[in-house]
């Protein structure tokens, strides 16, 4: 790889004896993996449904080295029990540490990767909010975390300054994954090379200092801001860091207790670089030490009343009688919605919850999403295949399948709900969506 001669003058300053290290990574392939969704299954079952070998990262203990790529027609993969990801990139969400009940913001989200770790780790307790401003990438966003089954979210696509003076103030938590040089892209994508300028540099500098001081809004008194990139400059990571204090004495840098990747330049935030198995992170953490003032109001839109029950009625026809409390109508669309969300007026919101079902005429048709969030186990009607049957690959293909009995029945792998169809004639009619399926 023909890397641009001033990045190798700053990668010789910055590392030194290190240099050459560095550079011979290089000539090595970057590295892969998965991680594991442990919203749909454990590392068991995930492991009896790949058929690759995956072993651990030091970075999540959801996280694994293996194959990353052509992994997206693997029944698993449909079914959300993985999300392909380099390792490493899972750090950033270990430092952030959320926990379940929690109230998290991430506010540059796609295409999706660490806020679906982030759900994972909250196990549908509390509220993730995903953001992203590119309105195509927020709809791959959606997408991802339909597919990994998280109940607890709300998606965006709104900009950072709007959105977080929005909600001020109500995060316990707020991840700010930055758009960055991508320095510790290169080995993955050549176009990053092809980009890469110092003037390139100094503007993403910019960019994440105005991120970060909307980001600073969001975050309660004592809640934690963290900021992470996959770059090496120091403009980008350090300089960032030691600028954003400089606006906002608000803020205090905590320690960043890791075992993983290498102390940072001048502070105890984190670096990783290829030669620590990881493609090149960073990652800082901060502390709110003073009041910040929240005015942010609940969501007054649930259905009530006789609309309710006919929104418990329909889910219970499906999952039986477990019954959510929360729904929603918003145009066409019956959602239910996380235990606790803010109004969401002017916030440019894609979806919030879990879409149980779109309107056709006078009935609702089930959402594939809806399927996507409940295990086979609390389905009233459904079929389990293994990862290798013939049955299920076609149904990944858009065919119908037999199946006796009657009714919307989810179509499962090793117990995980891939899909769903509807039963009739000894048939089963397939839901999955068109732009999902295997084509080949």
């Amino acid at each position: 790889m023909e890397l641009p001669l001033e990045f190798r003058q700053r990668m010789q300053k910055l590392l030194s004896e290190e240099y050459e290290a560095f550079l011979s990574c290089y000539e090595k392939p970057p590295y892969q993996g998965v991680r594991l969704n442990s919203l749909k299954c454990g590392e068991e079952t995930l492991r009896a449904c790949l058929p690759f070998s995956i072993s651990p990262s030091p970075f999540s203990p959801l996280s694994f080295y293996g194959p990353g790529e052509k992994v997206g027609t693997l029944p698993a993969y449909h079914a959300g029990m993985f999300y392909s990801q380099e390792p490493s990139a899972a750090s950033a969400v270990t430092v952030l540490d959320p926990r379940p009940g929690e109230r998290v913001l991430d506010l540059c989200a796609a295409p999706g990767g660490k806020s679906s770790q982030i759900a994972a780790l909250m196990q549908g307790e509390g509220l993730l909010w995903s953001n992203e401003i590119v309105r195509s990438r927020a709809k791959i966003l959606l997408s991802n975390l339909e597919r990994m089954g998280v109940q607890n979210a709300v998606v965006s696509s709104c900009h950072p300054q709007k959105l977080c003076e929005s909600l001020t103030g109500y995060f316990d938590r707020v991840l700010v994954d930055a758009p960055c040089s991508g320095e510790g892209m290169f080995r993955r994508e050549p176009n990053a090379v092809k980009e890469w300028s110092p003037e390139n540099v100094a503007a993403c500098a910019q960019r994440q200092g105005a991120v970060l001081d909307s980001a600073a809004l969001a975050v309660k008194e004592g809640g934690h801001l963290v900021y992470s990139t996959c770059t090496f400059s120091e403009e980008e990571n350090e300089g960032a860091v030691e600028a954003f204090l400089r606006r906002h004495p608000e803020f205090q840098l905590c320690p960043v207790e890791v075992e993983f990747g290498r102390p940072a330049l001048r502070m105890p935030a984190r670096r990783i670089y290829p030669m620590e198995g990881g493609e090149g992170h960073f990652v800082a953490k901060f502390r709110r030490t003073r009041a910040c003032s929240c005015r942010v109001r609940p969501f007054a839109g649930l259905l009530t009343g006789k609309e309710l029950h006919a929104a418990q009625d329909f889910y219970g026809s499906l999952f039986g009688n477990q019954k959510p409390q929360r729904f929603a109508i918003f145009g066409e669309r019956l959602l239910i919605l996380p235990e606790e969300m803010p109004e969401t007026v002017g916030m440019q919101v894609l979806r919030a919850g879990i879409e149980l079902g779109e309107r056709r005429g006078n009935r609702w048709e089930p959402s594939h999403s809806v399927f996507q969030s409940r295990a086979g186990r609390d389905c009233l009607r459904s079929v389990d295949y293994a990862p290798d049957a013939p049955e299920l690959a076609a149904f990944l293909r858009g065919e119908e399948l037999e199946c006796s009995g009657k009714g919307y029945t989810a179509v499962c792998v090793s117990g995980v709900t891939t899909g769903f169809g509807k039963a009739s004639g000894g048939k089963l009619k397939n839901k999955y969506p068109k732009g999902l399926r295997n084509l080949k």
